[in-house]
């Protein structure tokens, strides 16, 4: 049933049947009205009849009527085949009835129209149960109404009459369908042998086909029966063959085809691709027979093979030239430098689709700056890129400026932003008017074609890129310009990328630049060389300090903040100015890196508040922090997640001292910071680096380390000797991360250069000990300080006896940093036991002291206090340069020029 002709049955078939029912049901309806309408004129004329009869009146007027008129009234009825004939009285006594017992009986009915005088019929429930009833007034001579004759036949007899009738209408019903499915048969069988036995989505897509090969297939098919008559031709074997509009149903021989292929057309021989000529057209013919699965004949294919020649040319080239995109796109852009990718692009074209390449860019865009979205005015590029040429080349070279006329087809590419091409250059009259001389050389360098294409990206303009064609090339033809402009588009987004990377590589190593020391600061403990290298992918959090602090200490600090980029750059300018801060408080190592570790904590909350997306990231930083002491040649070292210093001891040898190892800056979560104390020898030299010195993609941790050794072991060096060995040995040639390395050789104070004294705490001892210090500061040779030494050191003993709390001591250091044209420094310390620390503060007029401090700022270069484990440490410091100390004579002066007249 799923093919066409078992469909088309079951639908005839559905359409008798309902068409048999609906008859059916007409009949059946028609038969019920008839009988209904034969019991309406039976009953009426049955009544009328008895009404009318003779004598009736006289027996409606007997004594006995009911006696008279029940014989003839069944008689009656019995004739005319009614359930009963009733007659009533007007006063409604029923005196004949087909039930005896109703005689004499009151029966209500709708007889009122009766015995007005008008006959009727209707249907009523009555004793009989629900009947057809006709009612006839009897009429006297007079014409009134004696009674009322009734007949009634009953519906249930009427349903029995009409019952009678159905086996007749469904015999006939059946009769109908059975002679209507027989029919319905034949055709459908019929049909099915037409169609095969196809079913209609089968025959609608054979239909979809045959339309197709007839005219959508751009191949030629023929159907050549076995008579060698054409029975089917579609609109392309029409073409190749220009058959008239006739073709079909005439003989082989009278289309006028080529004699070879007529004679194969009208053959039983198969064929696969034999080659005819038809016309101007060489064919491509094969040929099938459709026996032994269908009709004797056969089916033949004609293919263009001329026209297929150049379609398949056509697909070469595109595809070749999708090839050369996908390439392009693979090895244009592989790094992020606007040269190099002018570069790439170059090579890349001259290899597949011309012979010479130039790119020219703005000097802006080779700068990494924003380039103008005019285009107008742009008159001069700058040569960036040559590909397919020799060294001698007449075209300019690259890193040469060119300045174009306005007429010239790279001025009017770059004007009207769409690429111009001149087939032939020696009929440009506006290529040439550019540099005639260099025109004519090029020309005879057998450059003959050229196609200039603006790069844009973003709608700006970047630069042109011009492709050059040379003898044994053919020249650029219209179909060339899209694949120009889609190379050059794709490369101007990768020069534009390198162009903004250059930019925010050079902001982020400016950044970078300003926030790193620019010159190490005057001191006399260390001899100290640095070296700092930014990693080529980028800019990153990597520095280093020299800090120089009070009692001629000397801090060194080496510190690498996660990530690169202008973020790291400022993450890492925040960290150094506050571990400047720390330092000038002269907290304790392991103190500062406490400090710094909550700054990190609280920078990567704000950070994480900040960020709109709640992916806010983690600054994280490691750091090492070491304070060494010259008087006492003592190293107080901490680190922060940082890679250990190396010590190289003054006989060459190398070690990398066991340091406590705390985690990286942010992620302490408040643990206490351990600290290492080394004693470290004159002459050996501190080597402070960051990971990115002794990590690289080729080696592990360990063999950094191990090749670090092996660079500073060895004879005595400079720090410059040593950065410049250290670097030459572990330097890659793309280091990926930044490198800090800082190295200071270590000097001690000696006796010559440190005085001490005890002092008791008592005001007397404060005489003796500054005569003391007088005498040393004389021995030094610094008269010319000594009277300001001594009013310093007046004041700071007398503080400390009288404020502060044995043991109680005084230290004189004198510095002389190796810089010839540097000042040495007097340096003056008085420590206590108290942590108490005096405040600078201006006195009141009736206050009597409270100028002490005072005057130590005024003559001292700069002051301070040191908190110690066991106190505190009060020094002041004093420049040796000449003439740095103020006169005697006008100390009564500057005293007096603190307070104004109404003071005083």
């Amino acid at each position: 049933m799923h093919s066409l002709a078992g469909q088309v049955f079951l639908l005839q078939l559905a359409v008798v049947l309902l068409l048999v029912a609906a008859a059916l049901v007409a009949l059946v309806v028609q038969a019920q009205r008839d009988v209904m309408a034969d019991a309406r004129h039976r009953t009426l004329a049955t009544a009328q009849t008895f009404a009318h009869s003779p004598g009736i009146v006289a027996a409606l007027k007997s004594a006995h009527p009911s006696v008279v008129l029940q014989p003839h009234a069944e008689a009656a009825r019995k004739a005319a085949g009614v359930d009963a004939i009733i007659v009533y009285g007007l006063n409604g006594i029923t005196l004949t009835h087909s039930d005896p017992h109703q005689i004499g009986k009151r029966v209500i009915g709708p007889y009122a129209e009766a015995a007005s005088g008008k006959p009727f019929t209707s249907t009523f429930k009555g004793s009989l149960g629900l009947s057809v009833v006709s009612a006839v007034p009897v009429k006297g001579p007079d014409g009134s109404v004696l009674a009322i004759v009734s007949v009634p036949v009953t519906v249930e007899r009427v349903q029995h009459r009409v019952n009678r009738q159905l086996p007749v209408l469904f015999g006939g019903a059946a009769v109908a369908l059975v002679v209507a499915a027989g029919g319905a048969g034949l055709v459908s069988r019929r049909l099915r042998r037409q169609t095969h036995g196809l079913g209609a989505a089968e025959m609608t897509r054979m239909y979809e086909h045959h339309d197709a090969v007839l005219h959508a297939v751009r191949e030629g098919v023929l159907i050549v029966g076995g008579d060698s008559r054409l029975l089917l031709a579609n609109d392309e074997a029409r073409r190749l063959l220009d058959l008239p509009a006739d073709a079909e149903g005439r003989d082989i021989a009278e289309l006028g085809l080529d004699e070879g292929l007529a004679g194969l057309l009208a053959s039983d021989r198969p064929a696969t691709d034999e080659v005819y000529l038809a016309a101007d057209r060489l064919l491509a013919v094969s040929k099938r027979l459709t026996a032994p699965h269908g009709p004797v004949g056969s089916v033949v294919t004609l293919r263009d093979t001329t026209e297929l020649m150049a379609i398949t040319g056509r697909a070469e080239m595109a595809r070749e030239r999708l090839q050369s995109l996908y390439d392009a796109g693979l090895r244009i852009g592989t790094a992020l430098d606007v040269k190099h990718t002018a570069e790439e692009l170059a090579q890349v074209a001259v290899v597949r689709f011309a012979d010479v390449v130039t790119v020219d860019l703005l000097d802006p865009v080779l700068r990494g700056e924003e380039s103008s979205a005019a285009t107008a005015g742009i008159t001069e590029l700058r040569r960036s890129a040559v590909a397919g040429l020799d060294a001698d080349h007449p075209l300019h070279h690259v890193r040469e400026l060119i300045r174009f006329v306005p007429a010239h087809p790279v001025s009017t590419a770059l004007a009207e932003g769409r690429p111009v091409l001149i087939r032939d250059l020696n009929a440009s009259d506006t290529w040439q008017a550019q540099e005639p001389e260099r025109a004519r050389r090029i020309l005879a360098h057998g450059i003959h074609s050229m196609l200039a294409v603006p790069l844009r990206a973003r709608g700006v303009v970047l630069g042109v890129v011009d492709f050059w064609r040379a003898q044994g090339s053919p020249a650029f033809e219209d179909e060339d310009v899209s694949f120009a402009e889609e190379l050059a588009a794709r490369a101007a987004v990768c020069i534009d990328n390198a162009r903004r990377y250059t930019r925010e590589h050079t902001m982020a190593v400016t950044l970078q630049h300003s926030l790193l020391p620019r010159a190490l600061p005057e001191q006399s403990a260390l001899d100290v060389a640095y070296r700092y290298l930014p990693a080529q992918a980028g800019v990153g959090g990597d520095w280093f300090d020299v800090i120089p602090l009070s009692g001629t200490r000397v801090a060194l600090v080496v510190g690498d903040v996660v990530g690169h980029g202008l973020h790291a750059a400022a993450t890492m300018g925040r960290l150094r100015t506050a571990v400047h801060n720390f330092a000038g408080l002269d907290m304790p190592v392991e103190e500062l890196l406490g400090r710094l570790d909550e700054l990190v904590a609280q920078i990567d909350a704000e950070e994480a508040a900040a960020a709109e997306d709640g992916q806010a990231a983690v600054t994280g930083a490691t750091c090492q922090y070491a304070v060494y002491d010259p008087t006492s040649g003592r190293l107080a070292i901490a680190t922060a997640g940082h890679p250990g210093p190396a010590v190289v001891r003054p006989d060459g040898t190398v070690e990398f001292p066991e340091l406590p190892v705390s985690p990286p800056l942010g992620l302490g979560a408040g643990l206490p910071v351990e600290t290492a104390e080394l004693v470290v020898p004159e002459g050996s030299r501190l080597v402070l680096y960051t990971d990115g010195l002794i990590e690289d993609r080729t080696r592990d941790l360990d063999a950094g380390l191990r090749a670090l050794r092996d660079a500073l072991t060895g004879p005595a060096r400079t720090p410059e000797a040593t950065c410049a060995t250290v670097m030459a040995a572990m330097l890659s040639d793309r280091p990926r991360d930044d490198i800090a390395l800082l190295v200071a050789r270590t000097r001690r104070l000696g006796p010559e250069e440190c005085a001490e004294w005890d002092v008791a705490r008592d005001p007397a001892a404060v005489a003796p000990v500054r005569a003391a210090c007088a005498r040393r500061l004389t021995e030094w040779g610094l008269e010319e300080v000594v009277f300001t030494a001594e009013l310093i050191l007046s004041e700071l003993i007398t503080n400390a006896v009288r404020y502060g709390a044995e043991p109680i001591a005084v230290r004189l250091l004198r510095t002389m940093p190796s810089s010839g044209t540097a000042a040495g420094t007097l340096i003056i310390e008085v420590s206590d036991g108290s942590s108490t620390s005096p405040r600078l503060r201006r006195a009141k007029v009736t206050d009597e002291g409270g100028r002490g401090l005072f005057l130590v700022a005024r003559f001292a270069e700069r002051w301070g206090t040191r908190y110690t484990p066991t106190g505190k440490v009060i020094w002041a410091e004093q420049s040796l340069h000449h003439g740095a100390t103020p006169e005697a004579e006008g100390l009564g002066e500057i005293l007096l020029g603190q307070w104004d007249d109404t003071e005083m």
